[in-house]
């Protein structure tokens, strides 16, 4: 038998899920004047996602900012992710172009240290109330629509009544379970495995992706003088990592183009990761429920996207919904232009990652423009906006950006033919 909140406080939102969107969103809705329950299943505030790829692509940057982050995450030592890509062509560096800004960046961080902060965060904005420990167990209804979430915790099972209950829970989210919302499911047709090192000098001291085709690798310097470096080969190689995980990856990572020193190196980490990591699409909404962050949309973590989406989809629906959760609006009008923003801007960039996800080598469209980013260095700063998801796949493969691949690679070839 539960009994209802009736004791405490009232809440406008309830926010299942205490680490990036789910923070983030408590802090973005109080400030707006939402009463906000943020639960979270791990009691230990330092708490953090142990397999992720550490990095926030440059379309975080806006929220980290909101959020009064920058100045902490510079104090902790991130690193800014400048980045270069290696594929069949050479090097892809993006530069910032000569008298012009700098590159857009954010920054590659442990979790470890990302987590906990903006998880401080959130427990110090008035009008949040941090639930450790909690685990939910059911949602409430009422007349069709989510009314609140039973929580198991240290003090029994409880009801937490609100207007809206957000679902911030991962890749595998309970509350999505919970509310009957499917996820259509892509095959991934690599497995992954990172880990941790130190003394592990990368080029240029920026971080490096190698596209293999159909392998792929990473490696990010992150705080504390820690480099993160994964790899991610096709599933045909499995057979060699299961005998011998710790063999087959130094191999992996010894067999890169320009590899990274690393067995001059210190791991100071267990080599982490998952064979199987389908990506999910889920619908964002349902009558007085919203998904964010994994919850909503779970893509392939060689993009490293999933940090900065999270961010960004918090901010979205802070944006879409704040008046209306504090009550001041039409919530379920607001809840539908969540999940149109949701939708136009990410539903392009994961039926591009989805169709990679089976491990395919680059199509005739990709391979003109990786070649001509290789080539030329304001076709590199183009496909820098693409991977730090400032521009989406439309603009990335416009007319005029395929038109300007062609030129590129045809003065190359006729160069090539002089000489």
């Amino acid at each position: 038998m539960t009994s209802p909140e009736s004791a405490g406080p009232g809440y406008d939102v309830v926010i299942v899920g205490a680490s990036l969107a789910g923070s983030a969103a408590a802090v973005l809705l109080a400030r707006r004047g939402a009463r906000v329950a943020l639960l979270e299943r791990r009691s230990d505030p330092d708490a953090y996602k142990v397999l992720c790829t550490h990095s926030l692509t440059a379309n975080a940057y806006p929220v980290l900012a909101e959020l009064g982050l920058v100045p902490a995450l510079e104090k902790a030592g991130a690193v800014r992710n400048e980045a270069r890509w290696y594929t069949r062509w050479g090097w892809i560096t993006p530069k910032a172009a000569p008298g012009g800004p700098e590159l857009p960046y954010a920054y590659n961080v442990r979790r470890s240290v990302l987590d906990p902060l903006i998880r401080r965060r959130a427990a110090e904005t008035p009008g949040v109330d941090l639930l450790p420990g909690r685990r939910v167990t059911g949602l409430l209804t009422e007349g069709g629509r989510t009314a609140g979430v039973r929580a198991a915790g240290p003090d029994g099972e409880r009801e937490l009544r609100a207007r809206l209950v957000v679902g911030a829970d991962g890749r595998d989210s309970a509350v999505a379970k919970l509310a009957g919302i499917p996820a259509r499911t892509h095959r991934n047709a690599r497995f992954g495995y990172l880990a941790h090192f130190r003394d592990l000098p990368l080029a240029g001291g920026i971080g490096q992706t190698w596209f293999l085709e159909p392998d792929m690798a990473y490696a990010f310097p992150n705080d504390d003088g820690v480099t993160v470096l994964a790899v991610l080969p096709d599933k045909k190689r499995l057979p060699a990592f299961r005998a011998d995980l710790e063999g087959a990856f130094l191999s992996f990572v010894r067999a890169l183009p320009d590899a990274p020193p690393v067995d001059a190196a210190r791991r100071v980490s267990k080599i982490v990761g998952h064979l199987d990591y389908p990506l999910h699409t889920r619908r964002p909404t349902a009558p007085g429920l919203a998904l964010v962050g994994d919850a909503a949309l779970t893509g392939d973590p060689l993009w490293g996207v999933g940090c900065g989406w999270a961010l960004q989809s918090a901010r979205w629906l802070t944006e879409a919904v704040g008046p209306a959760a504090a009550g001041h609006g039409d919530l379920d009008r607001a809840l539908a232009s969540y999940a149109r923003v949701h939708q136009r801007r990410l539903r392009g960039h994961q039926l591009l990652a989805a169709d990679f996800a089976g491990s395919r080598p680059f199509n005739p469209m990709e391979r003109l423009v990786f070649s001509a980013a290789a080539r030329d260095e304001a076709m590199a700063r183009h496909m820098y906006l693409f991977a730090s998801r400032l521009i989406g796949p439309f603009r990335f493969l416009s007319p005029p950006a395929v038109a300007k691949a062609v030129a590129i690679n045809l003065r190359h070839r006729r160069a090539g033919a002089g000489s």
